[in-house]
């Protein structure tokens, strides 16, 4: 009895580790060829990221990307080199057709998956690049065309990135930051770069987004004080550098100014819809459109909270609360014949 017993429980624990592609061996060989092919396709990212912007990438810097040691670096590339990726035999590195494409791949992945999250998830956004950053690694180039589609192929990501076509190529647009203008220029911010992840959490928590309005208000050594989307803001230098923008001439900034947000209207005006901010997104954006706060549609205070919030909006014959950072979400205008 106790023979059989140990034979079934010594089958039972061999079947655990060694069952193909179930048992534990198989699973952490898996994860082990995930993580090396994962490292292989970070390492191609970062030379095309680097063509992109127009600089040479290095064994330092591809070891700084990844987190690696020069050595660790020195190896990958000699494998990378070997699986006919890239070469330097002319000095520079340089992707071969198949290392640029799958590169490509990468980013292509990675951008729309930070799109899916934004548009079609309730995930954090704090979160989207982390998350993202791991997904990357196992869509397949199908799944991502699928994704495209899904989406309706969208062409840039939350943060403002362009989102390259399957057979296209990795373009560099953010040409000018934040802290390169001069006060008093409206600007339209295009960019947030997402790396540094603590760098972009700073400047997702003061709730910037691409696609605001925006424009200096001045400039010093130690600070940058801006205008967007009806808020005044301050950010080190530093911090702005991640921002990207480009001049808007057609606007002056008393026109960003006046501009008119829901949260700002006193109680028993009315106004028209102008639009929804870029920072509204997701769940949140679909939500404020199902409840009617498209443009054109006028929309009246009702009702005040004693405590100043929530607010209580009279729209399409409905009476819809709103707190104020959503009703800050909403452009509106309240000139007549503005609708």
């Amino acid at each position: 009895m106790n023979t059989a017993f140990t034979i079934l429980a010594a089958l039972t624990v061999l079947a655990v580790v060694c069952w193909p592609r179930q048992g534990l061996l198989a699973r952490r060989r898996e994860a082990r060829d995930l993580a090396a092919r994962a490292r292989r396709e970070d390492t191609l990212k970062h030379i095309l990221k680097c063509e992109a912007v127009g600089r040479v990438a290095t064994l330092d810097s591809i070891a700084g990307a990844l987190q690696i040691t020069t050595s660790e670096a020195a190896e990958l590339l000699d494998e990378l080199e070997s699986r006919d990726l890239l070469t330097f035999e002319s000095g520079p590195l340089r992707l071969r057709p198949a290392g640029r494409e799958m590169g490509l791949h990468v980013v292509r992945a990675h951008r729309l998956w930070e799109s899916y999250l934004a548009e079609q998830t309730g995930v954090a956004e704090d979160e989207w690049h982390s998350r993202a950053e791991k997904k990357e690694h196992l869509l397949t180039p199908e799944q991502t065309q699928a994704l495209s589609a899904r989406l309706g192929h969208p062409m840039r990501d939350p943060h403002g990135d362009a989102i390259p076509a399957a057979d296209g190529a990795l373009e560099n647009d953010h040409d000018h930051s934040l802290n390169s203008v001069a006060p008093e220029t409206p600007v339209l911010i295009t960019h947030l770069e997402d790396e540094p992840e603590t760098v972009y959490r700073q400047l997702a928590a003061i709730g910037l987004r691409p696609g605001m309005r925006a424009f200096v208000i001045e400039k010093s050594a130690a600070r940058i004080r801006f205008w967007a989307d009806g808020n005044e803001h301050i950010l080190a230098p530093v911090l702005a550098q991640n921002v990207t923008i480009r001049p808007l001439p057609e606007f002056q900034t008393a026109d960003l100014i006046d501009e008119e947000f829901l949260s700002g209207l006193p109680a028993g005006r009315s106004a028209h819809v102008v639009g929804l901010s870029p920072a509204c997104r997701g769940p949140e954006r679909r939500r404020l459109l199902d409840l009617g706060f498209v443009p054109g549609t006028l929309v009246e205070v009702e009702l005040t909270s004693p405590a100043g919030d929530p607010t209580a909006y009279r729209v399409r014959g409905s009476v819809v609360a709103l707190r104020r950072e959503q009703a800050s979400l909403i452009r509106v205008s309240s000139r007549e014949g503005v609708a």
